[in-house]
C-alpha cells in the first residue's frame, strides 16, 4: 500500500493549477453526496441493525483513510459520517425526486470536475489509477487543511515533489 504522502503527491501531479482545486472543492463534495444518496437507499434491514450500503461504503473508505494517517482519517471519518447522515432524507423520498437529486448532483460533479481538468490540461488522475477515486475527497480536505495553514509539512512535502499550485 502507498503512503499517505505517495498518495497525495501522485494526486497532486494531476492538480496544480488553482482553478482545478477550486473546482474539485465543489466537484468532488457533490460527488460522494450523490453516491452516498445512491447508497443510502440500498438498506439490509437485520434486527436489531439498520444498514445501509452507504454506511458500509463510509466504513471501508474511512478504513483505509485511517491507515493512511490516523489524524486525517478521524476528519474524514467525522466528513463522511456528516455527509451520509445528509443523504438519509434524500434517500427517503419518492423514487423520481431521489432520483433527480442523485444524478444531477453527481452530474453537476463530474461537470465541475472535467471544467477542472480543461484549466488544469490534464486528464483525471482516476484515468491512470482508480484509486485516485478514493484520493480526491482526502485531497480535497488536504488543500482546505493547507488554506487554513495546517499540516504544512506535508503541504511541503508535495510542493517538493509535485511543484507548486500555479494560477
Amino acid at each position: 500500500m502507498k503512503t499517505l504522502q505517495q498518495q497525495l503527491i501522485n494526486y497532486a501531479h494531476y492538480h496544480r493549477s488553482k482553478r482545478n482545486i477550486l473546482t474539485h472543492f465543489i466537484g468532488i463534495p457533490l460527488i460522494v453526496y450523490a453516491v452516498l444518496c445512491a447508497l443510502a437507499r440500498i438498506s439490509i434491514v437485520t434486527d436489531p441493525l439498520y444498514v445501509t450500503a452507504a454506511g458500509v461504503a463510509v466504513l471501508i473508505t474511512s478504513l483505509y483513510y485511517l491507515a493512511l494517517s490516523f489524524s486525517l482519517g478521524i476528519i474524514m471519518v467525522i466528513l463522511l459520517s456528516l455527509l451520509s447522515l445528509a443523504a438519509m432524507p434524500v434517500a427517503g423520498l419518492a423514487f423520481i425526486p431521489w432520483l433527480i437529486i442523485s444524478i444531477s448532483s453527481f452530474v453537476v460533479g463530474w461537470f465541475l470536475q472535467f471544467v477542472g481538468h480543461y484549466f488544469e490540461g490534464k486528464k483525471p488522475a482516476f484515468v491512470d489509477d482508480l484509486i485516485g477515486l478514493i484520493i480526491g475527497p482526502l485531497f480535497v480536505v488536504v488543500e482546505t487543511l493547507f488554506v487554513l495553514g495546517l499540516y504544512k509539512e506535508l503541504e511541503q512535502q508535495i510542493i517538493a515533489a509535485a511543484g507548486p499550485t500555479k494560477a
